[in-house]
């Protein structure tokens, strides 16, 4: 379980206002950009993104090309980590488009602090959260096939050992839909069947906590014992719907955030609402020379990782820590972005040794269906442990209440 702080976390309407409308521009633009990937390329043949930064991707899918996806959405639940630098300024980290985790720790964090404190609530309004299982299954629902008008929905995870389980278990009961694994589906003439106790029942969407490689031992790995054979072949014709869309990896790519901005200008025509922390892409000659004179004073992170992992911290590495690092950076720079050290935003936090500021950042949820709707707070991710920057449970961080104030 993810440690938690009583002391809230407090985002104005304003504050509320600027992330709202920047990560529902974003998301717009990323699935726009999926989409062009996906089919008519453009903006690769434009030059505004590299196309073997997209195409060479470890996570591009190319049984995706021209793929027909409801209201051409591929994003359909995304996370948006956000900081705030030392000048307040609210600036984007990084993207999550694959299987965004945590939300369920944004609405037990809050059914937690209304048990404790139901005090601190009265004549105090805070926006809800404890409506995200019902937005979750509406949106999804509409990404049923045309001809479906009671959709069957079901939540696909790996099973009791992953990591998140919990969540999958909570969000399936949020939703009211069935928790299954990939030994509960069967596929038949192209379409996918749930075994139940009264027989096989057609599902119509699948929103899959499964990673891309294991979904289809017939299309991806041949080892897999997670997924589904054949599950991608129903996908294709369109018969089932699967969120987060297959390939959706190259939009979270840390790499391709470099680029965020220029996409959300290039299909919006609009400056971003959220800026990007500046970002040197160690593929890039430029990139890597600032990245290896600049070693001591900037974050290095691997494109590939996640969960804080990899990640090299350049004014707290020792001098073994930044040559070791260096050598990576020379063999393998294609793996590599690096960033300025931002100096995070702190809020008030209960230790014991009383309350002490300790460095946070925030992560909302957005989910897409005709629309998108972002969760009025999202998870708030607090580093533990004193003096740390990275917030990530993996690595001692833990979670806040967020209250958006109406």
């Amino acid at each position: 379980m993810l440690p938690f702080d009583v002391l809230p976390r407090i985002l104005t309407k304003d504050d509320w206002h600027t992330i709202e409308s920047g990560v529902k521009q974003r998301v717009a633009a990323l699935n726009m950009f999926l989409h062009d990937v996906y089919h008519a390329g453009h903006i690769l043949k434009d030059k505004i993104v590299p196309a073997e930064l997209v195409l060479k991707n470890p996570q591009y899918r190319a049984v995706m090309q021209d793929q027909h996806l409801r209201h051409d959405t591929y994003v359909h639940i995304a996370g948006t980590d956000i900081v705030r630098d030392a000048d307040g300024t609210l600036l984007v980290l990084e993207d999550n488009c694959r299987t965004p985790s945590g939300v369920s720790y944004v609405v037990e964090n809050r059914h937690l602090m209304m048990r404790a404190f139901p005090e601190l609530f009265t004549g105090t309004k805070v926006r809800q959260v404890s409506n995200y299982g019902q937005k979750l299954r509406e949106a999804l629902a509409e990404l049923a096939p045309d001809s479906v008008t009671d959709p069957n929905v079901a939540l696909m995870s790996p099973g009791v050992f992953n990591s998140a389980y919990f969540e999958h278990v909570f969000l399936a009961r949020e939703m009211g839909v069935p928790l299954v694994e990939g030994r509960d589906l069967s596929v038949e003439n192209d379409r996918v069947y749930m075994k139940t106790t009264a027989g096989l029942v057609e599902l119509h969407v699948i929103y899959r906590r499964v990673d891309d490689a294991f979904l289809d031992p017939k299309a991806f790995r041949p080892d897999s014992l997670l997924g589904v054979p054949g599950i991608m072949r129903a996908y294709k014709r369109g018969n089932v719907s699967i969120t987060n869309a297959v390939g959706t990896g190259v939009a979270d790519d840390k790499a391709v955030y470099a680029y965020v901005p220029r996409i959300i200008k290039y299909y919006l025509g609009e400056d971003p609402i959220l800026a990007n922390v500046p970002t040197n892409i160690c593929a890039e000659g430029d990139g890597l020379k600032h990245t290896l004179d600049n070693l001591a004073e900037l974050v290095v992170k691997p494109v590939d990782e996640s969960g804080g992992y990899g990640v090299v911290i350049g004014p707290k590495a020792s001098k073994g820590e930044l040559a070791a690092c260096r050598r990576r950076l020379k063999a393998k720079p294609g793996k590599y972005i690096s960033q300025p050290v931002v100096q995070l935003s702190v809020a008030p936090t209960l230790t014991d040794r009383g309350i002490e500021a300790r460095h946070v950042d925030l992560r909302p949820f957005a989910v897409t269906g005709r629309d998108t709707w972002v969760l009025p707070g999202g998870l708030t991710r607090v580093a533990l442990k004193r003096g740390s920057m990275i917030v990530n449970s993996s690595q001692g961080g833990g979670s806040k209440d967020t209250w958006v104030l109406q």
